[in-house]
């Protein structure tokens, strides 16, 4: 499944940028499901939504990755000085991020934090894989919103305490509940039970880079 998903690339088409914030400091992206959010190795790859960001506005530069599956906010800022404070608000966890997803099975307990250290797999890759020892720690809150007792399925939200990669995806898959449409962590059954990852990223707080302002910034979620 991990080469499949390397080897066959088809970004969705470019409809235009959907914008939610916007001024001389930052931009507020919400990105599709299925697109890049940096290039990938090859020119197959050069689509995506830096890169399409940057057909609009010139000095927008990528301050944090989404998933290539998984949809939603993202931030990018407008020159280096503002992308560099906004990564230190980000690295410092000063960035409160919120995420929903669709689960296989009706989620038991309603809510808890996963605390399951990860590591690259890398043989693998970009598979990631939970690790005692060499692991970094990675921590997730999680909630249930609603339990779909017909589909046995659960609707979820998520709260990423540390920022690893596939952090969301594989602590629901160790849960016993793998995200649907998972092509890398959930089994084949749950794979199928959607077209795409059913992860959304859907609110992001911060702190406007200059003004301090408080940003409350939300995507409604498209599944």
């Amino acid at each position: 499944m991990t080469l499949h998903t390397l080897s066959h690339y088809s970004p969705p088409p470019d409809r235009g940028l959907s914008v939610i914030y916007a001024d001389d400091c930052l931009v507020v992206l919400d990105k599709p499901s299925g697109l890049l959010s940096v290039p990938g190795r090859g020119e197959d790859r050069a689509d995506c939504l830096a890169s399409r960001a940057q057909a609009r506005f010139a000095d927008a530069l990528i301050v944090h990755r989404l998933d290539m599956s998984t949809s939603g906010l993202i931030v990018m800022g407008r020159g280096p000085q503002w992308q560099r404070a906004l990564s230190v608000a980000f690295q410092d966890r000063q960035v409160h991020k919120r995420y929903q997803a669709v689960v296989a099975g009706l989620l038991s307990p309603e809510s808890g934090v996963v605390d399951l250290p990860l590591l690259t797999d890398w043989p693998n890759r970009p598979r990631q894989k939970v690790d005692h020892e060499l692991g970094k720690r990675a921590q997730t809150r999680y909630r249930l919103l609603a339990h779909d007792v017909a589909a046995s399925t659960s609707r979820v939200e998520l709260e990423p305490i540390t920022g690893r990669t596939h952090q969301l995806r594989v602590h629901m898959q160790q849960l016993g509940h793998p995200i649907l449409g998972d092509d890398l962590y959930a089994d084949e059954a749950a794979c199928r039970q959607a077209p795409r990852l059913l992860l959304h990223a859907c609110l992001l707080e911060l702190a406007h880079p200059r003004s301090g302002e408080r940003l409350v910034l939300q995507s409604p979620v498209p599944f």
